[in-house]
């Protein structure tokens, strides 16, 4: 099943909080996304209906199995495409910015291709 890039750029912030906090909070999510508060809660409830997220009593969200997937496989396309891009003259604030952006779009083929390159150097 296809995920939209902005349900996947929730679940990639969702993981780097729960990281960071153990948790990720709506209001921590709005303020890192530069989104406002009801287009978070809007897209939590969604995330949560299509089971990739829970939402406990104190309002911290936890990435389900489902999500932490979708999480960890963006996450991952983020971080080795900036290396990429820097690797090969980008500067790191056009790499960081231009990753993502090519996370969500890159095929499965071409990144594994990356990565199987670089392997050594990205993982």
């Amino acid at each position: 099943m296809a995920i939209h890039q902005s349900k996947e750029d929730y679940l990639e912030r969702i993981l780097m909080l729960q990281n960071q906090k153990g948790y990720a909070k709506s209001i921590d999510i709005a303020n890192e996304l530069h989104f406002s508060r009801p287009s978070v809660s809007i897209a939590m409830k969604s995330l949560k209906n299509d089971g990739y997220i829970s939402i406990d009593e104190k309002g911290r969200i936890f990435l389900l199995d489902k999500g932490r997937k979708v999480a960890e496989s963006v996450l991952e396309r983020h971080e080795v495409l900036k290396k990429y891009l820097i690797n090969i003259g980008v500067s790191p604030i056009t790499a960081e910015e231009d990753a993502c952006k090519i996370e969500h779009c890159i095929s499965e083929e071409t990144f594994n291709a990356i990565l199987s390159k670089y392997k050594n150097e990205y993982k």
